[in-house]
């Protein structure tokens, strides 16, 4: 099946936000999984402030991973980043499970800079 992870980590270093994805990248290999491929999409502004483990943010450094994962590595995913104290939020979307479905799913996900907000109005 192909997941995709779209995951807010606290702002500050580059560094927390590559061991995260890497935890989470190993976990998907250890099970047998495939990465299909990282995006890292920088720090933005939250649509309203977020407490998380009594600490309070207006910006967070987001990041998409997608892989092919079973049903239960996608589940231990899932709890290893609810444990971390340096995630803000983080989702993971089943993109399908059959061939037909995700053979041609790009691993990365581009940002739309083509629509402009007052476009969408």
């Amino acid at each position: 099946m192909l997941y995709e992870l779209i995951a807010i980590v606290r702002p500050g270093s580059v560094q927390e936000v590559r061991e995260i994805a890497r935890t989470a990248g190993l976990q998907v290999l250890r099970s047998g999984g495939v990465i299909r491929g990282y995006t890292n999409w920088g720090t933005f502004r939250l649509p309203r402030p977020t407490t998380k483990h009594q600490a309070r943010y207006t910006e967070g450094h987001h990041f998409i991973m997608r892989f092919d994962a079973s049903a239960p590595a996608q589940a231990a995913v899932q709890r290893t980043l609810g444990l971390d104290p340096r995630m803000i939020r983080f989702s993971i979307i089943k993109l399908g499970n059959k061939l037909e479905e995700i053979r041609d799913v790009p691993g990365t996900v581009e940002w739309n800079q083509n629509q402009r907000l007052t476009d969408a109005i």
